[in-house]
């Protein structure tokens, strides 16, 4: 897979992401590509996707996975959906070599 779930933007990343809540553990499962054919990073949680639970947990275990603080990660759109996109504040030039870099482990 050569496409990337990461990309730049202003103030820092987006992170495409595929989210599966009330799973067994948290857990980054990889990379995998939409009905579409975008690449999203798929990651699943325990919590469950009610009150904003599943999100809180996505944000939480993105910021400790990449060692970033949880205030420099947004959900910018699909509150309510599998399908989300995370904005990570920071340089984009290394906030993105850092993350292609941890991606590169996942496959």
């Amino acid at each position: 897979m050569t496409a990337s779930p990461v990309a730049a933007a202003a103030g820092g990343v987006r992170v495409r992401v595929r989210l599966t809540p009330k799973a067994a553990r948290d857990r980054i499962d990889g990379l995998a590509a939409d009905a579409d054919g975008a690449v999203a990073l798929k990651v699943s949680v325990t919590a469950v996707p009610e009150d904003g639970k599943a999100n809180a947990a996505l944000i939480k275990l993105l910021a400790k996975e990449w060692k970033v603080a949880k205030s420099a990660l947004t959900l910018v759109q699909g509150a309510t959906d599998r399908r989300k996109v995370i904005h990570v504040a920071g340089d984009p030039d290394e906030l993105g070599g850092r993350l292609a870099t941890w991606m590169e482990r996942l496959t």
